[in-house]
């Protein structure tokens, strides 16, 4: 398939970004241009020559600007296909001239949603029905027309114009195509999830599912050097989260950093006291909180420093001086720091004055207000599996005491951090906590047993007076006997196991107390 040389032009954008610049290149290159109503305005008040779209439908704009571009004239111009005499002998005989290039993008439709505050009638308004039908009939003839998108797409376009004379290849046409199909169903998908989500159905699970994601920077690779890897972010959306925060220093993200760094900002969100976590291979293996930012630090990394090593760092409040000189204390080794704010003071500590300085990832979150995701998404091997996230809170009025022994007031303040924490551990999880520190953590184990001897070993003489959470029943009083034995006085879990009874005459035995949440937090 042969270059195509472009001589004239279709031009109807919303993002005007970069638009000057293009139609001044295309002038430069002598193409006619043709556009409509707003866009037609500002091309001229820059001095440029563009004709209205009126003109070739000898038809005006209709229906406040819903119907402008949706004539013969103007798809008859698009979908002709040039290998075929007929068509363009058919175009000859309406005396209708080829398009070679269409510029559009869409009404903003996404942002108009996320921005909050719109009535419907304004929502529906920005749903495009030209643009969208400009686009798909310029991509489908991309063996003879080319279609741009994107301001970003601008610039290769034009050097490609200049390097050839004005011809633009067919590779790049069809790779251009690909990118317009790509954001037409985008944009018809946010359309749909908009009114799935405003209507009045009880399932929140439609029938057909489909998934729109904006490509934000490819990644060095994957969990691993030998798989590629990208990022992808929501369209249109834009809230407190690790994928729209702002990375200040450091290293490019990776993509367990990425995961990582999501994972400490879902737990840290948990508490409203000042707190820390640590967390190291997508488990938390610290976490605690305090009344000062840096003391909550200091008892995190304290929960298992040997695992706290080379992990990534989450906290609910700016991060100040006094904790940044702590975290920046020799011997420690930090890979990324997810936090709402960094000081200035804080900043300069973390980028000056560790070893590792040049390379930690510092990512501001702003606010930790939760986003609108509601959905839960995990891929397997053909198929997807979608769920609604994992934000149920315990109503700790509700909450069963099962045993003899009633948890003390200090007990009854570590079970609900624990609680909090053993949801973000991989099942079968176990947290044992002692002064509203993590001091041990048993996390993805095929034995309930087994996590909780993790745990216990992690702990170590701290197990003594401490409460230990689990995050599905015990099927045995084995593990609860061990960690009795290591002086664990308390133990919080879902129950609803047939051996309750036993697990809590364990307890009663012991002279400890055992709380029943009623609800279990796997995450697999």
């Amino acid at each position: 398939m042969s270059d195509l040389l472009i001589r004239r032009a279709l031009i109807s954008v919303s993002d005007k970004r970069h638009l000057m610049e293009l139609a001044q290149a295309l002038q430069g290159l002598h193409i006619e241009m043709w556009s409509t109503g707003g866009t037609r305005q500002g091309l001229l008040q820059a001095g440029i020559q563009v004709r209205e779209v009126s003109e070739l439908t000898q038809f005006p704009e209709m229906l406040d600007g819903r119907v402008k571009t949706l004539h013969p004239h103007i798809h008859g111009a698009i979908l002709a296909r040039r290998d075929r005499p007929d068509h363009m002998q058919t175009l000859a005989r309406h005396e209708i001239q080829p398009i070679d290039l269409v510029v559009c993008n869409l009404y903003p439709f996404e942002r108009t949603v996320a921005e909050g505050g719109k009535t419907e009638e304004e929502i529906i308004e920005q749903i495009d029905i030209g643009g969208p039908t400009l686009v798909r009939a310029a991509a489908k003839n991309w063996a003879g027309v080319a279609i741009l998108t994107s301001p970003d797409q601008y610039a290769g376009f034009l050097e490609e114009m200049r390097a050839s004379g004005g011809q633009v290849s067919a590779a790049s046409r069809r790779r251009w195509a690909t990118a317009a199909f790509a954001l037409i169903a985008a944009y018809d998908q946010a359309i749909a999830n908009y009114f799935a989500a405003s209507s009045q159905e009880p399932d929140p699970f439609p029938e057909r599912l489909s998934l729109a994601f904006e490509k934000r920077f490819a990644l060095r690779y994957g969990e691993n050097p030998h798989q590629k890897a990208a990022f992808y972010v929501t369209p249109g959306q834009r809230y407190d989260c690790v994928a729209h925060g702002e990375v200040l220093h450091g290293k490019e993200l990776s993509f367990n950093n990425l995961l990582d760094l999501d994972s400490a900002l879902n737990l840290v969100r948990e508490f409203s006291d000042p707190a820390t976590v640590v967390i190291k291979h997508n488990n938390p293996c610290g976490a605690a909180v305090s009344d000062r930012l840096a003391e909550a630090y200091l008892k995190a990394n304290a929960g298992d420093p040997l695992s706290a090593f080379g992990g990534v760092l989450g906290f609910n409040r700016p991060l100040d001086k006094e904790t940044a000189e702590q975290i920046a204390e020799p011997n420690h080794f930090v890979e990324a720091i997810v936090a709402p704010e960094f000081t200035p003071e804080a900043f300069i500590i973390l980028t000056t004055k560790p070893k590792w300085k040049n390379n930690v990832r510092l990512v501001k979150v702003g606010s930790l207000t939760r986003g609108p995701e509601r959905m839960d998404f995990r891929r397997i091997d053909g198929g997807l599996l979608l769920q609604t996230l994992d934000s149920a809170q315990v109503d700790w009025s509700k909450v069963l005491v099962v045993t003899e022994t009633q948890p003390s007031a200090e007990q009854w303040r570590d079970l609900s951090f624990a609680w909090k924490v053993v949801k973000h551990v991989k099942s079968n999880a176990i947290v044992i906590v002692k002064d509203l520190q993590v001091v041990g953590v048993g996390a993805g184990q095929m034995s309930r047993v087994d996590a909780v001897e993790i745990a216990l070993r992690k702990a170590g003489d701290r197990a003594r007076g401490s409460v230990l959470a689990s995050d599905a029943f015990f099927p045995f009083r084995d593990g609860v006997e061990l960690a009795l034995q290591a002086g664990v006085r308390t133990v919080a879990q879902p129950g609803g196991s047939v051996r309750d009874a036993d697990v809590i005459a364990a307890c009663n035995e012991a002279n400890a107390s055992m709380i029943f949440t009623q609800m279990r937090h796997f995450r697999h």
